[in-house]
């Protein structure tokens, strides 16, 4: 009987089982979170040298030098998509950025694309502004094959196609327009999908990559950019917020399901929401407090959901005191009077206002809080906006880190996302199901794989293995040898090793002595073939004749780092392991830029 039907997890769930993203002074996702956790501001303040615009607004009194820039922003590593550098250079820097997150949210699940069967859906939200900004097409009249290619690297519509190209999936692709609100409507849809059964698992998230880059932007009395280059949420000093940009991206499948397929999961969809303030707002573009309500409280609907039950709340917050306001009165509306605490808080302070992936950065916090039990700081908020009366809420700013402690049992989160043009969305998450408890595992020796382009970037995977095992003690052998044989796709260069203790395993990952232990790379070993059996997925050892041994794993290793295809799911048949978060692939990023078509 699965795991999932012994605990009868709730069908309308659906479950974060990877992540990837990168944002103004992180460019992963770990990094991510310990600068959040260690309350770091990730904006960037220039020089005038620095600076990417015209001189007459440098000189401006009110020209504010800072942005969140995104490290590495016009990078990217073709080869591994079989992507030629003329078209490389084509895509937008988007379009790249998107890919890799792509690629790293699949690996983060450990789910090897080549290996997925069923339909995988990628929506996402971009910004239509960037593909202009990085160098618009000419009138072509031609609409032939290099023209059309061109026009699919550039355009904002086909960047989750391109996902399901590269990567090597089919679904469906949809690309989202909704402005700031555009990663929440992904998630938003992508969970409809999925619950409807058009797909198995979805790839949702939004990128904003804001050119040209090294820039800042005029202060305006009264306008969401701040006067200083700092936002600072629910302070009564503060003026708005800050131009950023950023890439993040979640993998999601039905709770039932991953629970059953023993997926790594961070936390899961309870219920989401959105809506349109339409001709009811008070001014276009700005909340409206009736209408944003309706939005929380229809996602608490959606995932039956009492307010109550919901301890971190992550607000939109653009460091306005009058939009600030407007927002906690609006989440006022829809949690009602309740005697318990909600921490609140705005991810704005640390890095900015992403646009499109504003809502993205707010949920990857919560899916971290969750993971972690931990409660960031909000930074840069000293002194509380008296119009913001928070006694009378249920509401209390998160000023320090804290361990996550709720009242009710529970871990839950919701999350807000605002668009201009009235849109709103709302998330709510809940924390990951405990994990089923399992036997110790056995001592019985496992193979170990690793593949990349080249041996320079395999060199690169044992060391960050290496460094991970280090920080992660608890972590069982088997878990990494199933997530790493059938997460990771297959490339040229291989190493593997056939080993039993994590000892061993830290010893050949370092190559320092063998000592019994078994470490192949490259063509250093020919395997006996004739030993395996040959099935669709290739090769396997007979399961009933006592081939576990040392010998044989060996022989199949060596198979399988010279080139030839492993049937790893034959060889992982018996086990309950589980895929596992280990550290993605090194990317060798180099520069592309564009000057003309």
């Amino acid at each position: 009987m699965s795991e999932a039907v012994e605990r009868n997890y709730d069908p309308g769930d659906v479950a974060i089982i990877g992540a990837s993203c990168r944002f103004p002074g992180a460019r992963n996702k770990e990094q991510y979170w310990d600068n959040l956790l260690h309350g770091r501001e990730g904006v960037t303040f220039y020089t005038k040298d620095e600076i990417e615009v015209d001189e007459t607004l440098i000189n401006s009194p009110a020209y504010v030098r800072a942005t969140g820039a995104l490290d590495g922003y016009d990078e990217f590593d073709p080869a591994v998509f079989g992507v030629s550098d003329r078209m490389a250079a084509a895509m937008t820097p988007e379009h790249r950025v998107f890919l890799e997150a792509s690629w790293e949210v699949m690996e983060d699940a450990s789910y090897d694309p080549e290996r997925v069967r069923g339909e995988v859906g990628v929506y996402a939200s971009t910004n239509p502004q960037s593909a202009a900004l990085y160098s618009s097409p000419p009138d072509w009249v031609s609409a032939g094959p290099e023209v059309m290619d061109r026009s699919n690297a550039w355009l904002p519509d086909t960047i989750t196609s391109n996902v399901l190209y590269y990567l090597g999936l089919t679904g469906e692709a949809v690309t989202v327009t909704a402005v700031c609100s555009g990663f929440h409507y992904a998630v938003h849809l992508a969970c409809q999908s999925l619950l409807l059964g058009q797909t198995d698992m979805a790839i949702a998230g939004g990128v904003m990559v804001r050119l040209p880059q090294r820039r800042g932007y005029l202060w305006e009395e009264g306008r969401i950019l701040s006067r200083d280059g700092h936002c600072r949420p629910f302070d009564a000093n503060g003026t708005g917020s800050v131009l950023a940009s950023g890439v993040a991206v979640v993998l999601l499948k039905p709770l039932p399901q991953a629970v059953a397929d023993r997926d790594h999961i961070y936390a899961t969809v309870k219920g989401t929401a959105i809506n349109n303030n339409g001709i009811s707002a008070m001014a276009y573009g700005l909340a409206q407090p009736e209408r944003l309500s309706a939005c929380i409280a229809g996602a608490m609907q959606a995932g039956d959901v009492a307010p109550e039950t919901v301890s971190m709340y992550e607000a939109n917050g653009f460091g306005m005191p009058i939009t600030d306001s407007l927002e906690v009165h609006a989440a006022h509306l829809a949690f009602g009077k309740q005697s318990g605490t909600c921490s609140i808080g705005a991810v704005k302070g640390n890095i900015g206002h992403a646009g499109v992936v504003a809502g993205g950065s707010g949920a990857v916090k919560a899916a971290f809080a969750l993971y972690h039990r931990s409660l960031p700081p909000t930074i840069n908020l000293t002194e509380l906006n008296e119009e913001i009366d928070f006694p009378r809420t249920p509401f209390v700013p998160q000023l320090e880190p804290a361990a996550w402690q709720p009242e009710c049992g529970i871990r839950r989160a919701g999350i807000t996302a605002l668009g201009g043009g009235g849109y709103n969305a709302h998330l709510v998450l809940e924390e990951p199901p405990r994990p089923v408890e399992r036997e110790p595992e056995n001592r019985r020796p496992r193979i170990f794989t690793l593949s990349a382009l080249d041996d320079a970037a395999v060199s690169r995977q044992r060391a960050a293995l290496s460094s991970w095992l280090a920080e992660h003690s608890d972590a069982r052998l088997d878990d990494i040898a199933y997530s790493l044989n059938l997460g990771r796709k297959a490339l040229p260069s291989r190493w593997a090793a056939v080993i039993s203790t994590r000892d061993e395993l830290l010893e050949v990952l370092s190559g320092d002595g063998k000592s019994g232990r078994v470490s192949l790379f490259g063509q250093e070993r020919r395997a006996d073939l004739a030993r395996f059996r040959r099935t669709e997925d290739g090769l396997a050892l007979d399961s009933g004749d006592e081939m576990r041994d040392v010998q044989a794993l060996t022989e199949l290793a060596a198979a399988w780092v010279q080139g030839e295809r492993v049937n790893f799911e034959v060889l992982h048949a018996d086990e309950r392991s589980h895929r596992i978060s280990l550290p993605n692939y090194p990317f060798a990023r180099r520069r592309f830029w564009r000057t003309d078509w």
